[in-house]
């Protein structure tokens, strides 16, 4: 009977003890466990790493140099994204069209253009597809050459196009670089020509007779 009574407690007290040093820091080394040199990744960036510019790039982790990833580039370094805006000098909305490129497109009611997203990304797209037939030749005849030290591309004829024209465009590599426009801002066909180079344009089709289709 003795002997029974020691093995219940000195039985329990040993499992206690195993389930003690599972859970306590103390009774164990974490010194060999380090994440020092690793590259870590995360499914969720935080915000401050959502969007980085600067003079030479503009980067979207998620996007690169896809399609969306030109539409959003551009349009944050026209308006930060902002559909509502209206600038000084008239232009409006995310992408900062002015009213004579809107009615050439097919908008006329610049209230609703500003009130309307969808409107305003599929203006968006009317006019790059509009650009694109118009400066074709160009962009056939110029792609992977350098003018004026820029390296020539299709996104970044379609974004310097938007920016100041497709006309603009055309003087600036007719004349080797030597013609560069500049908006009200100081800002050059130059500079959108290395900005926004190497985005993937390809599935814009050209249409001489581009035109927003929506019910206002």
């Amino acid at each position: 009977m003795k002997k029974r009574l020691i093995l219940l407690i000195v039985f329990p007290m040993a499992l206690l003890s195993i389930s003690w040093g599972f859970l306590s820091k103390s009774n164990v080394d974490f010194s060999h466990y380090s994440t020092f040199g690793l590259d870590l990744y995360y499914d969720v960036p935080d915000e401050s790493s959502i969007f980085i510019e600067d003079d030479d790039f503009i980067a979207y982790p998620l996007l690169g140099k896809t399609f969306m990833g030109f539409r959003e580039a551009l349009a944050f370094k026209e308006s930060r994204g902002d559909y509502t805006i209206i600038n000084d000098f008239g232009y409006m909305g995310k992408y900062q069209f002015g009213r004579a490129t809107l009615r050439m497109i097919g908008v006329n009611d610049t209230d609703l253009f500003l009130k309307d997203p969808i409107l305003q990304e599929s203006a968006f797209k009317t006019y790059a597809a509009r650009n694109k037939w118009v400066l074709s030749r160009y962009i056939n005849r110029y792609s992977g050459k350098y003018v004026n030290g820029v390296l020539i591309t299709e996104s970044g004829i379609l974004a310097a196009a938007h920016l100041a024209g497709p006309g603009n465009v055309k003087k600036f590599l007719r004349s080797g670089g030597a013609e560069v426009f500049e908006d009200a801002f100081g800002t050059s066909v130059k500079y959108y020509l290395r900005k926004f180079s190497g985005y993937d344009t390809s599935h814009i089709v050209p249409n001489q007779n581009a035109k927003v289709v929506y019910k206002g």
